[in-house]
């Protein structure tokens, strides 16, 4: 699909299908529904992250930002629907 938005956490599952359970990449894009381009880019993404713990560090904060953000425009939206 383009244009799909997909949250930090499905990223991070879809990532640890084939970084810590051994799934290809070719199987995690079938099961999920995403396309291989996208699962890709999610990988290049952590991988260098990974084998500096430091960054590690860094990648972690940056998505425990992305997941707040997500959270707090979920509220946001809730909030302007009750207004």
């Amino acid at each position: 699909m383009s244009g799909q938005r997909y949250t930090p956490e499905f990223k991070e599952e879809a990532v640890k299908l084939i970084t810590e359970r051994g799934y290809s990449v070719t199987d995690v894009a079938e099961r999920l529904g995403v396309s291989q381009h996208s699962i890709y880019k999610w990988l290049k993404a952590v991988q260098p992250l990974r084998n500096n713990p430091d960054e590690h560090e860094l990648l972690e904060a940056k998505k425990e930002i992305l997941r707040l953000k997500s959270q707090l425009k979920q509220t946001e939206e809730e909030r302007d629907i009750l207004k």
